[in-house]
Order: structure tokens, then sequence, then C-alpha cells
């Protein structure tokens, strides 16, 4: 399906229309509207506020603001006004998520619904979104079921799969590093499935899995996982927790010493997690899904420079880029359905291939028909302590990797996708 994104022309009735009902109205360009239609679109935006993944939702939602701000400078989605709507769905309560999901969509009416970094968390918010049928975008929970077995016709998601994650970097870990490993994993199901994923490859390749720890949300002492990690005498140590727990993962096992004993390593790493670490502790092999630093790669470098302006002087994260693409997927759907329906906007984004203002990546980016999942590119390398010309230049890419190679097929992920008659 194409990816070309035009902004709906007013005719002179529907011109009027608006006339009558704003009071004024002026046309500053073909496209871009200075007066608005009475009903404004809105996007519900349920993510964590507060709690261990704090920082990465708060991304999130910079990335998304900067979407609809893009949004109304270009006539807003079919000529109406966007706003944006935020509710703290905390780090790991399903039961608040829940809550949040239904007040956007029962009270406040919101359009669409994005949300949740926490996987648990997205896939509550995916069946609340499922029963109102709402079109839902998932910015960054990645967990393998919510466009496997649990997947909806209306839920869609921009970040990469666990097990798409997994197969980007387990060849290259085992080939280079060795073969017996020990995870130390949160105790939900993002963690689960990524370790299942890992654990998939690792028999494949006929290496062996020494040990693992299954570690609370938001835990602090790391050290006794650590200790067991180490006298079960691995070749690679693979960290699976993320936000505050990754940043606390890492600084012990410096402080063990483990970084000079085993290789650390592991699927996810987020360019939060190693600002909030010492020089010392940025260490490991991983995989970023987005990283600022692609100058051969069209827009980018605006939309460096646009986050740059909102936060103080700071560079996007892939949390950053997550909320922008999945925010602007919004628009999109609604523009190439030319309705607010939510089946004709799933039914648009079938195969749909982002525009490259929006990707901004080096390879197609689309959102593969039959799961929904966006097949973006990965970014496998390793975390540096300091960066040559910018502070915040944390990762070094040594390879890229297509999603679409590292994605199950659609059977493999257990997708049966149903659509309302």
């Amino acid at each position: 399906m194409s990816s070309k994104f035009e902004l709906p022309k007013l005719s002179r009735r529907s011109l009027l229309k608006a006339t009558a009902l704003a009071g004024v109205a002026q046309v500053a360009s073909p496209f871009v509207v200075t007066s608005w239609a009475a009903d404004v679109v809105k996007i519900g935006m349920d993510n964590c506020l507060t709690g261990t993944y704090a920082a990465t939702g708060k991304n999130e939602i910079i990335g998304a603001q900067l979407a609809v701000d893009q949004m109304n400078a270009k006539g807003g989605i079919l000529g109406r006004k966007v706003e944006m709507l935020v509710e703290d769905s905390t780090s790991g309560d399903a039961g608040t998520a829940v809550q949040k999901a239904r007040k956007l969509i029962d009270r406040d009416q919101v359009n669409f619904i994005l949300g949740n970094v926490n996987s648990a968390l997205a896939q509550a918010i995916a069946n609340v979104a499922y029963e109102k049928k709402i079109l839902h975008i998932v910015p960054g929970g990645h967990t393998d079921t919510i466009t496997g077995s649990n997947c909806h016709w209306n839920v869609f998601r921009v970040c990469n799969t666990t097990r798409m994650q997994t197969n980007s970097i387990s060849k290259v870990l085992f080939e280079k590093y060795g073969k017996k490993w020990y995870f130390i994993t949160p105790d939900y199901a993002f963690g689960h499935t990524l370790q299942q994923g890992f654990e998939a490859s690792l028999k494949e390749f006929g290496g062996t899995k020494v040990g693992g720890d299954l570690v609370p949300l938001q835990t602090t002492d790391f050290s006794s996982y650590l200790i067991k990690a180490q006298a079960a005498n691995p070749e690679v140590i693979i960290v699976l927790t993320s936000g505050e727990d990754m940043v606390n993962t890492l600084k012990q096992a410096v402080q063990f010493g483990l970084d000079k004993r085993f290789h650390i390593a592991g699927a996810q790493q987020e360019l939060e997690a190693l600002n909030g670490l010492p020089p010392e502790a940025r260490i490991g092999s991983w995989v970023f899904e987005w990283y600022w630093k692609q100058p051969n790669v069209p827009h980018v470098a605006e939309f460096v420079s646009e986050i740059r302006k909102r936060t103080g002087g700071h560079v996007p994260t892939a949390r950053t880029w997550f909320g922008f693409a999945s925010a602007w997927t919004c628009a999109l759907a609604a523009a190439n359905a030319k309705s607010l329906d939510s089946v004709k906007m799933a039914k648009a984004l079938q195969g749909f291939k982002l525009p490259p203002e929006i990707a901004l990546m080096p390879k197609d980016t689309v959102y593969r028909e039959g799961d929904n999942q966006l097949m973006p590119t990965l970014y496998v390398g390793h975390a540096q302590a300091k960066g040559k010309d910018d502070p915040e230049d944390l990762f070094v890419v040594d390879m890229e990797v297509d999603g679409s190679k590292a994605a199950p097929s659609v059977d493999q992920t257990g997708c049966k996708m149903t659509w309302p008659a």
C-alpha cells in the first residue's frame, strides 16, 4: 500500500461550513487551516509517568506531542484540530492502566488510544480498546503476544517484538562471546518472552543455559542475583531488565567487577538507561530500536533538531520516535481511510509503509498485514562510555538488521486476526 500522505483538500462548501461554526476562516496555504471545524480529534495517551518507566514514558509523550503539533500545522486530521490527552498508567499497575483507558474512551471520548511502555499494561489497554472497538497504537510494549496470540484487528504496534530483538543479536553473542549464558530477567511478560526468545536461539545454536533469576519489577538491590550469576561461571550474562532496573543492574555488576570476568549483554537497550549510568557502567552488547545519529538517513537531522528545542538540548531516544510514529500513524490511518471509523482505518493500515519523514530509518518501514506489527530496522551494537562529538552519543551501531528478516512469520506468531462482521 502506498505511503503517500495527502491532507484532505477543503471544498468551498466545507470551508464555508467551518466559517459558520468557528466564526472566521482563513486559509494560509492550500493545506494549512487557521480555523477549525467545531469538533476536535482526540488522541488519548495512557502511559507511564511515574515509577521505573517514567523517563521512557515521558519521552514517548514528547515525541507524540511533536507529531500532534505538526499535524495541526498541516491542517489537523480530516480538517479538524488534534488534541492529545495524557493519563498516568503508573509503571506496573494494570488496574490503573485499564481505569485510565476507560476514562479516556468513555468520558473523554478519544478517537485513538496510545500506550504503553510496560508490556503487561499495553496488553491490558489493548483488551479494553478491542472491547470498545477503538484504534490502539502500542508505542513501546514489546511482549510477543500483543501482535501474536493475543492480537486484535484494531491494535497496531510500533516497537519491535521481543523475538525480533533476540533474533537480531543472539548469533552475534553466541559466536563472539560464548555458549554458556546466565539470565537476569524481569518477572513479567516482557522479560519472560525475551528470555524465551534467547533460550530458543541458544538451543538452536547448541549452547547452554547455566542458570537464571526472575527479578521483581522495581528491584533496587541486585547483589544476590549477581552473586548467583558469578557462581554459575557463564561466558555471557544476559541482562533483560529495563528502565531504572537496568541502571541498577549494570551499576552493581560493574561494582562487583563482573564486566571484567564475563561479557554483559542483552536485547533491548535504551538511551535513557545509558544516560543514567556513570561512564564506567556503560558496557555491553545490545539492540537499539532507533538511534538519533543516522547522518545518511533523510529527515533524521530535522527531527533531532526539533526535539532538542523541546528538551533543553537533549537528543531524541527510541522512545521519542515511538511516540512520534504512533501519533502520526493515527493521522495517516484517517487520511488514507478518509474516515475516523476504526475498521476503515485499520484496513487502511494493512501493509502500509510509513513515509520517510515519519519512518526516519534506512529501510522501508511497513505495518505487516496479518498481525499489524511494524517492521522497522534494528540496530545491533555496543555501548560506549563517552561520545566523541556529543555527550549523548553513547551507542555504536555495528550492524543494521531488517525487521522483516528478524521477525517470525505471521503464522509463527500465533496471531489469528478476527475482524468485525
